[in-house]
């Protein structure tokens, strides 16, 4: 089986070579610290994490993303193109015929000033290697929820707390339903936050945190128990972006009547308008394609931007054969004050075998 996947991998790489770009090479190791800091203690439930004497805690590579963007803001000369073969490693707690082990092969552009061709070239690029498959597309923008997040008449830290959470969308979802005011404020808050000195009562400190940080922290509830609640048209217009799942031309065109009531989507709006131009001008039919407002939140989380993945219909047992999007912020994150628009995607040459009947994943 490994030998079918191995070769389908170098063949796909092959193929992303012959498109201009560069092969790199990432360690099977990578340093925990700088994906717990991306992704938070979360990623504790989804990745190997071992322990090295020198180099400290450490994970098995849960993905090639991560340690490409931070090669190439150390060292990338732009605009860049890259692409790797390798396996990645992912815990399964829940289902055991999931594979905890299996071969990625990737695609990413760094790039600036071209966000809509760039988008359009690595989806085209997927879209057309796949084709002989016969998956069904989905395509999606996390930048359309994040400026209307931007766009609220709320506070900072209530937007700061949404953005956090936009890839958990049950988590999401009580946030907006608390900041409106929809959720009843259990009475043992009500009481800490009302008292003249909240630590009077207190006890005696158990645990890593001090008083100063507990009283800090009362002092954030307090400045949100303060803020107004978010405006019910504006948690209408949220509901009506997060329903769009429609035709691409379809969705635009919703989009579009939406932005006349939240005027902050707009340059987003106008994003997803010249990606599909892009698309278009490359071949792909985008009156069919599906465009999903809420796709990619529960697993693309370092992607801002741009998503989408390829699915087989006739397998619904079977996890997408490729994901992508873009992922500008992350490459400020990691570019130590550096940073350039970035997108990418990844095939799994495994689910590629056994949809051919070569072998390959389950």
């Amino acid at each position: 089986m490994w030998a079918e996947v191995r070769a389908e991998a170098a063949r796909l790489r092959g193929l992303f070579e012959a498109a201009g770009a560069a092969v790199v090479e990432t360690g099977i190791l990578q340093p925990a610290a700088t994906l717990l800091d991306l992704y938070g203690e979360d990623m504790r439930a989804r990745a190997y994490v071992t322990s090295d004497p020198l180099k400290g805690e450490q994970m098995l590579r849960p993905d090639f993303t991560v340690p490409v963007v931070e090669m190439h803001m150390a060292e990338g000369a732009e605009p860049a193109r890259y692409t790797y073969a390798g396996e990645v490693f992912r815990r399964q707690e829940e289902d055991a015929a999931r594979a905890s082990e299996y071969m990625q092969v990737g695609y990413e552009v760094f790039e600036r000033g071209a966000a809509a061709a760039c988008d359009a070239e690595v989806f085209a690029l997927i879209h057309d290697i796949l084709a002989p498959l016969g998956l069904r597309a989905a395509t999606g923008d996390i930048g359309i929820l994040r400026a209307a997040v931007e766009g609220l008449s709320t506070s900072d830290a209530r937007k700061a707390a949404l953005r956090r959470h936009l890839w958990r969308p049950r988590r999401f979802r009580q946030l907006i339903e608390r900041f409106a005011g929809r959720m009843a404020v259990p009475a043992s808050r009500v009481a800490l936050l009302a008292a003249d000195n909240p630590m009077a009562d207190a006890g005696p400190m158990i645990g890593l945190r001090g008083e100063a940080e507990i009283a800090a922290r009362i002092e954030v509830l307090r400045a949100d128990a303060a803020t107004p609640p978010l405006a019910a048209g504006e948690v209408a217009l949220l509901d009506a972006i997060l329903a769009v799942r429609e035709t691409a031309p379809n969705a635009l065109a919703r989009f579009h009547d939406i932005a006349v009531d939240m005027p902050a989507i707009a340059d987003a709006v106008a994003g997803v308008e010249a990606r599909l131009e892009a698309m278009a001008a490359r071949g792909i039919d985008v009156d069919t394609l599906p465009f999903e407002a809420s796709y990619g939140r529960t697993q693309m989380e370092y992607y801002d931007g741009f998503v989408f993945g390829f699915t087989c219909e006739a397998r619904p047992d079977l996890p997408p054969i490729a994901t992508g999007g873009r992922y500008d912020a992350l490459t400020r994150q990691l570019g130590r004050g550096r940073e350039i628009p970035a997108v990418g995607g990844v095939i799994r040459p495994g689910l590629v075998c056994a949809l051919r009947g070569q072998g390959g994943e389950a």
